[in-house]
């Protein structure tokens, strides 16, 4: 019997090509995507968002990927080559497909559907029945073989992956009327109108099969984003001039092609604006985080980079994740995440913060030559008190500095510190110089 499930899992496997969509400008995420696109952000410490759909792929025995790619590309493409390698027997790969000029266009990728219809012709050189379409900027941990299974059962032209959500909450996201058998009549891409909103509740069916409903608010199914297309429905549903899946593609299919719903249960986040990013790593530093890192059973990937095992010195730390490589002495760490290769000099004082770290390590002469500039070096100096900010990359904050967005509007401030959503974020490369306050 094993042998048996082996052999379906396998062959299942060689049927599908998962295809991750690297984002478009990233206005929202800014000045996080200032220098790199969205799947290149850096994530809980030691990852980049990329790392999620890919390790998913990789962990639900999908291993041939393609990671389409626009903005700002040269970060994510060092990141996957260094990252994800597979032997020559496996078949797999991550294959980086950014938008090129050709005979037929010059143009850069107009949207998601875009994207994919001018892939096509490189997915046809390998064997497939199916296409698992996958955002590149979102923390959740799913099985696909599962969502396939499903798509292949029901006999869909198109899946979509859905998630309860409290009507109150849906904002910003496609809604979906889905009837009892998992099939959907109805699709609106972001709707405001509450009327709307309400006639496109879950039934009381389908929240029964769901279990217990926690807020006993009424719930709509949305769309995360994820979808499931069988070849032949995929190439029809393209053949045309449409940009994007969720705004034209997955609406023109209602009524001609089988739509069915796969309703996911767990934790998802969309990580699209500096607010979102900024709580989903706040929420890793929880004593039972609702994403979990820690599960061996499907392991996040991602580049290993072999650096030593982080040093803490006479510090009081509570609720924090620190990556590898960090050195940190005589300060007060709380609720944060502090990233590969940060340094913390004495008597600093951190509390609601993400610090992404540095690239590298500096050498000795790099900081004589920091010191005889009056620059200060990567990381945080003596003395500092910092509250609820993001530290980007390669920052270099010098001693007594205060930063707080408290009773500060969002905006453009001083050496490229911006407020956005109520958070303070130093850019990456950013200098704060000694006895800064904001």
């Amino acid at each position: 019997m094993i042998g048996k499930e082996l052999a379906h899992t396998m062959a299942q496997a060689k049927r599908v090509l998962s295809v991750i969509m690297g984002g478009g400008r990233g206005t929202r995420l800014y000045p996080l995507t200032k220098e790199r696109c969205k799947p290149a952000v850096p994530l809980a410490g030691k990852y980049r968002l990329v790392d999620i759909p890919i390790s998913n792929c990789i962990n639900s025995g999908y291993n041939r990927i393609f990671l389409l790619s626009q903005f700002l590309t040269a970060s994510l493409h060092r990141h996957i080559q260094k990252s994800f390698h597979f032997d020559p027997f496996s078949g797999g790969f991550v294959d980086i497909l950014s938008a090129e000029q050709t005979v037929k266009s010059d143009a850069w990728y107009e949207g998601t559907a875009d994207a994919v219809r001018r892939n096509l012709v490189h997915f046809a050189g390998h064997r497939h029945d199916y296409v698992l379409i996958l955002s590149g900027d979102q923390l959740y941990r799913m099985d696909f073989s599962r969502i396939i299974a499903q798509h292949e059962a029901t006999q869909a032209d198109v899946t979509i992956a859905a998630i309860p959500f409290p009507a109150s909450k849906v904002e910003g996201l496609g809604l979906m009327r889905v009837a009892d058998d998992l099939t959907i009549s109805e699709f609106v891409e972001k709707p405001k109108d509450p009327a709307v909103i309400g006639g496109l509740a879950m039934s009381p069916a389908l929240e029964a099969r769901l279990g217990t409903n926690q807020t006993g608010e009424k719930r709509c199914l949305a769309s995360m984003g994820i979808y499931v297309f069988s070849k032949a429905v995929l190439a029809r549903a393209l053949d045309n001039s449409m940009k994007d899946f969720g705004k034209e593609v997955i609406p023109s299919l209602l009524g001609k092609a089988k739509l069915c719903s796969y309703i996911f249960e767990g934790y998802w986040e969309d990580i699209g604006t500096v607010r979102a990013f900024f709580d989903a790593n706040l929420a890793l530093a929880q004593p039972l985080p609702p994403f979990n890192f820690f599960d061996r059973n499907a392991p996040i990937y991602t580049h290993a980079r072999y650096l030593p095992a982080s040093k803490v010195n006479r510090c009081d730390i509570d609720h924090v994740v620190i990556g590898d490589g960090c050195i940190v002495t005589d300060s007060r760490l709380h609720h944060c995440v502090i990233g590969i290769r940060s340094i913390l000099g004495e008597h600093s004082n951190l509390e609601d913060v993400v610090m992404m770290g540095a690239d590298y390590y500096q050498t000795e002469e790099e900081q004589t030559a920091d010191r005889a500039a009056g620059r200060p070096h990567f990381g945080i100096g003596r003395n500092c008190d910092i509250r609820r900010s993001i530290i980007d990359k390669n920052a270099r904050i010098g001693d007594n500095v205060r930063l707080s967005p408290d009773g500060k509007p969002d905006g453009d401030y001083a050496h490229d510190i911006v407020i956005r959503d109520g958070v303070l974020c130093v850019p990456k490369g950013g200098i704060i110089p000694t006895g800064f306050t904001l």
